[in-house]
């Protein structure tokens, strides 16, 4: 592997910011798959890849999640030209002999196990997460993630029948960089950090 240059570094990391307010632009579903080509290629355990995201544009559609986003969280939302609602798929494991084809025992090490399956959900959905806002960095969108929703309300608004859940939201589009917060505060790799 080769390095990414300063200026990759800069629009993944140290100069990406999270959005609140947006600019009047929309997002093009072509650039959504853009995002999702790329997202996909990033590891999870046994290739089990549980994240689903359902893409919010319509006015319609954000009006839904308005009811169980926390008063403070609903404005951006709603202006958002984008919300990603990232959920995970609690039945991740039939898809493994396609997924994880080189391991023709790997569903049967899920059945029936109700904790492994939904630890392993949420914890490698939020690993895509992650990949997720670095792709849509990468396509040359801004991101706005966050917790502050009901996720029960969320889930049966959504994915009714129960097998999927939400994980987090995430609001994408075109951020308005005059709005801003100052950057906070990030701890020190000696605050944080042991190499034993």
């Amino acid at each position: 592997m080769t390095a990414i240059d300063q200026n990759a570094i800069d629009t993944l990391f140290t100069g990406a910011r999270t959005h609140n307010v947006w600019q009047d632009k929309s997002v093009s579903e072509e650039k959504l798959r853009e995002l999702y080509n790329l997202m996909h290629f990033g590891p999870t355990s046994m290739n089990c890849q549980p994240l689903r995201v359902l893409f919010l544009k319509s006015q319609a559609a954000k009006e839904r999640l308005k009811p169980a986003l926390m008063p403070a969280n609903q404005e951006k939302t709603l202006k958002a030209p984008v919300v990603a609602v990232l959920g995970y798929d609690t039945e991740f494991y039939e898809h493994l002999p396609r997924m994880f084809s080189h391991n023709k025992d790997a569903k049967s090490l899920f059945e029936g196990k109700t904790d492994f399956i939904n630890a392993t959900a949420f914890r490698n959905s939020s690993l895509q997460g992650g990949y997720f806002i670095l792709a849509a960095r990468s396509v040359g969108l801004d991101a706005g993630p966050m917790s502050g929703f009901n996720n029960a309300a969320v889930d049966e608004t959504f994915w009714p029948d129960g097998k999927v859940k939400s994980n987090f939201l995430c609001n994408l589009g075109y951020g308005d960089t005059a709005s801003l917060f100052p950057r906070q505060e990030r701890f020190a790799f000696d605050e944080v950090c042991e190499v034993l």
